[in-house]
């Protein structure tokens, strides 16, 4: 059916919106609580009619561009390690996705530099936020955030609803092994979808895992085995892997020696030809004096 033009908003871009329209409806309902404080204030300092006319003239309040530190003092003088370093494999959250996830993969990169500090993991989290998630950390009020039990449990609350729109268990069902796509695609693929889906089954996982693969071989070969755990799943597609480099290598290794068997010698590897000539076969001859009669 014919869209007439209208551009049709992904689920993604549906989440930003959602989570960028609850930030605007908030910081309007504050800067119209200060709007009304500020008129009051103001009206009693003034005669009621100059009071009632200034009211008019009154400029609303401009947002800061700066902005507002919401940890404690704890938090923002702790002098950060000297060797710490910060992972550089986590992509920031946007907005989309289930924002448990986020938070425990934070936290198991962040391992990396030694044991969880709070205080660490405080200053750290915002350098992983972008899009609506890095407006909703601006949002939070100064001082308001003294552990990162607090800051994790106000950014998963905030962000429930994205979770409603991660991957199910049944997203692996779509997940097939192309014609062109390795063993070792396949499963890397498989890995990154289960990464998404929060308490998966392991049998519905390993079910979806066999039911993918490409109709070859390896498929035949766990059909007839039928590994009843992901771990015995793993090991067999490990040494299918394994088998698979070892003949590439040794396919490798002997293409160009067909190829240099096949390559005509050029006329400067010929050898010389030696000239033909007759030898006899014996040493001595009997000679022959007397003709025939006739």
């Amino acid at each position: 059916m014919a869209d007439n033009g209208v551009h049709q908003l992904t689920q993604a871009e549906l989440i930003a919106q959602m989570a960028e329209l609850q930030a605007e409806v908030k910081k309007l309902a504050k800067l119209s609580t200060q709007n009304s404080a500020s008129k009051r204030e103001y009206g009693n300092s003034k005669g009621p009619t100059q009071g009632n006319t200034d009211l008019l003239s009154v400029n609303p309040l401009k947002e800061r561009l700066i902005l507002a530190n919401p940890f404690s003092k704890e938090i923002t003088n702790y002098q950060m390690p000297k060797y710490f370093t910060l992972p550089s494999s986590l992509k920031p959250y946007k907005g989309i996705g289930d924002p448990r996830a986020h938070i425990k993969k934070f936290q198991s990169m962040m391992f990396f530099n030694g044991p969880n500090n709070e205080l660490i993991l405080c200053r750290a989290f915002p350098t992983y936020l972008d899009g609506a998630a890095l407006l909703w950390f601006s949002k939070l009020p100064a001082g308001s955030i003294s552990f990162f039990e607090e800051l994790a449990r106000s950014f998963i609350d905030y962000f429930a609803v994205a979770r409603i729109y991660v991957h199910g268990s049944d997203y692996l069902s779509t997940i097939r092994q192309g014609p062109q796509k390795s063993l070792k695609d396949y499963m890397t693929r498989f890995i990154e979808a289960t990464m998404e889906i929060p308490d998966l089954n392991p049998a519905v996982h390993l079910h979806a895992l066999k039911a993918g693969l490409r109709p070859k071989k390896f498929r035949e070969t766990i059909a007839v085995t039928k590994p009843k755990t992901l771990e015995e799943f793993r090991e067999r597609a490990a040494r299918q892997m394994e088998i698979k480099g070892l003949r590439e290598a040794d396919r490798t290794e002997r293409k160009p020696r067909r190829e240099e068997d096949r390559m005509p010698r050029s006329a400067n590897n010929k050898e010389p030809r030696k000239p033909f000539k007759l030898t006899p076969k014996f040493d001595n001859y009997t000679r022959f004096n007397k003709r025939g009669k006739r």
